[in-house]
């Protein structure tokens, strides 16, 4: 079953007409690998049901490897991002994920056909009534090269910047850039099974530091929320850890 998550996120300088800005998260979908469309379309139906300023969409779209792109990924990435573009809120943001790299410009080329506005190393702005929050995003941590000195905006200092990406451990590289106030991530899965009285046992390369939920990384006091995404990998279920849909909620720090 479905989780929805809510958590008040407080950004030191965010401007007024922001306070109370809602962003919707969903990650690892890993399509048609144990998640089926109807899921899918679940997860979208409950956003639309919250209604959100912003949707991100942290990566891992599809299950991608040497063996397995051409004949699965590739379809997959198309049908994944047609059931996503029924998302009605009007902006919707994306970063890649590890899977994805392995096919990076069918996923990217699916994404953007279906009105997914994906960032790679790449910054826009939300603007609202003369004040402006930026959303970056950066390419796959762990088969790609991200870039923060390309992702990161020049922008004034009440300007805050949330940055899309997908492994969450790359926060302590990205906290050591002052400009970046919150990450959001996946990648984990919050481990997937989680048994009673003993730590996450499926925890991936780069997701084993953050496992789910909010962190404060570094001195910089730059913030990290951890989705525990949709899909599956390895094992076709979850135990003690269910898929989730995080609902961010701005406020004033």
């Amino acid at each position: 079953m479905l989780m929805t998550v809510e958590r008040t996120v407080r950004i030191r300088n965010l401007p007024a007409p922001f306070h109370g800005f809602r962003i919707a998260q969903l990650s690892d979908f890993h399509f048609h690998n144990y998640d089926e469309s109807f899921f899918v379309r679940h997860a979208v139906q409950r956003v639309n049901e919250l209604a959100p300023d912003m949707v991100a969409l942290t990566g891992d779209f599809v299950t991608a490897s040497s063996d397995y792109s051409q004949n699965q990924a590739v379809p997959n990435a198309y049908a994944c991002a047609e059931i996503l573009s029924g998302l009605k809120c009007p902006t919707r943001l994306c970063s890649l994920g590890n899977h994805d790299a392995v096919i990076k410009r069918t996923v990217s080329d699916a994404l953007q056909r279906n009105g997914l506005k994906l960032l790679m190393n790449q910054f826009t702005a939300l603007e609202r009534r003369g004040e402006r929050i930026w959303i970056s995003g950066i390419a796959d941590a762990y088969f790609d090269v991200p870039d923060l000195s390309r992702a990161m905006p020049q922008r004034k200092p009440n300007e805050p910047i949330i940055l899309l990406g997908h492994e969450p451990d790359f926060a302590d590289v990205a906290a050591q850039n002052n400009d970046v106030d919150l990450m959001l991530a996946g990648h984990t899965h919050g481990g997937q099974v989680r048994l009673p009285f003993l730590p996450a046992l499926l925890l991936p390369a780069m997701g084993e530091k953050y496992v789910e939920d909010l962190h404060t990384v570094g001195s910089s006091g730059m913030q990290l929320y951890v989705n525990r995404g949709l899909g599956c990998m390895h094992l076709p279920f979850r135990f003690n850890c269910p898929p989730e849909l995080t609902l961010l909620t701005l406020q004033p720090a």
